[in-house]
């Protein structure tokens, strides 16, 4: 997979002994404007979450507490990230498939999106991902 599809983005740690504290600003930390954030937790034992990807929509994902591995998926090749530190975030970019799983126990997952919610953004079957890429030469 390369670089262009995925990258882990270092958000800044302000250290200070009453709290850390880390900032990610759009158009900054953040490659693009935010539109959307959402954030996942309590996700049982087993179970995963994502299992799309988006025609538009690049975003950031950051474990805000605990830790979950992420797969991102090019319709040709996989690759693995394990988040588990607040001021780290994984930029996954627009026609990039993607599956979040080994939640542990308390995990929450922070999505800072560049667009709003839009289902026809989505695609959530994997085969028609890959007719996708085949069609938009992805």
């Amino acid at each position: 997979m390369n670089e262009k599809q995925r990258s882990i983005i270092q958000l800044p740690k302000i250290f200070d002994p009453r709290g850390n504290l880390t900032v990610a600003q759009g158009g900054e930390q953040v490659p693009f404007d935010i539109a959307r954030v959402y954030w996942v937790y309590d996700v049982p034992a087993g179970e995963s979450r994502g299992g799309h990807a988006h025609k538009e929509c690049r975003e950031l994902i950051i474990a805000l507490s605990g830790s979950f591995t992420v797969t991102l998926n090019n319709g040709r090749e996989k690759e693995n990230f394990h988040l588990n530190h607040p001021y780290q975030g994984l930029l996954v970019e627009k026609g990039v498939w993607r599956t979040l799983e080994d939640f542990s126990s308390g995990a929450v997952c922070l999505v800072l999106a560049s667009h709003l919610f839009e289902e026809e953004d989505y695609i959530r079957d994997y085969q028609d991902y890959l007719t996708y890429l085949h069609d938009h030469d992805v």
